[in-house]
């Protein structure tokens, strides 16, 4: 049972260091603080907006059963902001959406903790609270049909996309051309290549929508003349380690049969969706990858992540644009999932509240899963926070050690910084950019490629 399963979760990590506290809006005055008191009311907001100007859609489509299925939603969405900005305490699910146990059984374990006080807004860790708040938007929908696939946040990640249209031609312009004398490079140059477009997919990272509080945060100039420029700004650069996989992985195939898979975990849709099926065309394209797999959101998540539905709908768009290398990229990725080297999971443990470090234990489907993929890239901001447990880990602590024991396979984080957890820097170097810019942790303008390969030892 679920509920037996977490009372195992670990206290401490595999090499026995304490576990510092999570982050948490009870720290006021820290980015969770903020985020709870402003950000999170401002998206729940715009969602209750979106939600009352397409009324006369629903009215369209349902009658007045969409209208007044329209007023409940909106009634739940508003009740569940009040409840925010009051610190009342954690309500059970009570959607029966097939995740619904898991969360109740999450939030009694975490009731029955050392904590005398009840889960609430201010008080309970920020990973968690702001999951809840995402399932809550989403149960609000589903408590009310025929509302529960409406997408509250379609209209932003729509326009996102639509407003990144010239930078997104301009690296599909770019991919197509290296691809056309990709058969010909040698492996200095393809390591140049994948160096350039792993970098194009770390800075994709800097569109998200829920840092913005749902605002247009779109990528409008072309990103790669601004690389070189950006490279200071990587505090952590392991990608020569996560060259070095791949380049021996393909050197040292057996046969022409041994299969090298690729993980991606997804972040957010729009650009930097693009700028990471271009990075996994380009890893098929060089030999450096067989087959691809991609893991994205089951339902509508911290505003612009990746659903099926966002993932489908922007291949469409790139086969259906008037630019012709969209166009011609949309067309042969469509042909990637036809042919089934690009394969796409949304696995119910990507939206559950869980570090990543439970899911041997809570999602042992998936964890195999991974460890059949000889690397795993994880894109973004809260998959960083779910591997290294949103917590206050000092800077210089390892990204081994913060992972605690989740190593499935050889993993990278490719993440700009827009929360205030960061491991595996140098001594003192945090301190110097805390000097330097105050909000160097939560501002987007610096980023990490990180690896981590010691699921050997």
């Amino acid at each position: 049972m679920l509920r037996d399963k977490m009372a195992e979760m670990p206290t401490t990590t595999a090499l026995g260091v304490e576990v510092p506290d999570s982050l948490s809006a009870k720290y006021t005055g820290s980015f969770a603080y903020f985020t709870v008191k402003d950000r999170l009311p401002q998206i729940l907001t715009k969602a209750v907006d979106t939600v009352h100007r397409n009324m006369e859609t629903f009215f369209e489509k349902y009658g007045q059963e969409g209208v007044e299925a329209e007023k409940r939603a909106i009634s739940l969405m508003s009740k569940l902001r009040n409840e925010l900005q009051t610190d009342k305490p954690v309500l059970p699910l009570t959607d029966g959406l097939p995740d619904a146990d898991q969360w109740n059984e999450y939030l009694e374990h975490l009731q029955a903790g050392p904590d005398t006080e009840e889960p609430s807004w201010f008080k309970s860790p920020w990973l968690y609270m702001e999951c809840y708040m995402y399932r809550r938007i989403q149960e609000s929908l589903q408590l009310n049909p025929p509302m529960c696939d409406f997408d509250v946040f379609n209209e932003a990640k729509t326009q996102s996309f639509f407003t990144s249209q010239q930078a997104i031609i301009a690296i599909c312009t770019y991919f197509l051309e290296m691809k056309n004398k990709i058969k010909c490079f040698k492996d200095t140059q393809l390591k140049a290549e994948f160096l350039l477009l792993t970098q194009v997919a770390l800075w994709g990272n800097r569109c998200d929508l829920s840092i913005s509080g749902g605002r247009e945060n779109s990528q409008k100039l072309n990103p790669l003349t601004s690389l070189e420029s950006l490279k200071p700004s990587i505090l952590v650069d392991d990608s020569e380690f996560v060259w070095e996989v791949l380049i021996n992985r393909k050197k040292n195939k057996t046969s022409e049969t041994t299969c090298t898979r690729i993980d991606i975990v997804l972040d957010n849709s729009g650009f930097e969706l693009v700028t990471d099926l271009i990075l996994a065309d380009f890893l098929l394209a060089s030999g450096l990858a067989d087959v691809i797999h991609f893991h994205g959101k089951s339902i509508p998540w911290f505003v612009s992540d990746t659903t099926k539905k966002d993932f489908d709908w922007t291949l469409k768009q790139m086969q259906a644009a008037n630019h012709m290398q969209m166009s011609r990229c949309g067309v042969m990725w469509e042909k990637n999932m036809n042919q089934g080297v690009w394969i796409y999971h949304d696995h119910l443990f990507w939206t559950l509240p869980h570090e990543f470090c439970d899911m041997p234990l809570v999602a042992h489907d998936l964890y195999a899963e991974l460890q059949k993929s000889n690397l795993i890239f994880f894109k973004g901001d809260l998959n960083y926070r779910k591997l290294t447990g949103d917590r206050k880990w000092s800077y210089t602590v390892s990204f081994d050690t913060a992972l605690r024991g989740f190593q499935p396979a050889p993993l990278c984080s490719l993440r700009t910084l827009k929360a205030d957890i960061q491991v595996g820097l140098k001594p003192g170097q945090g301190e110097q950019l805390a000097a330097s810019d105050a909000e160097w942790m939560i501002s987007g303008r610096f980023a990490i490629i990180q690896f981590s390969n010691s699921y050997q030892t």
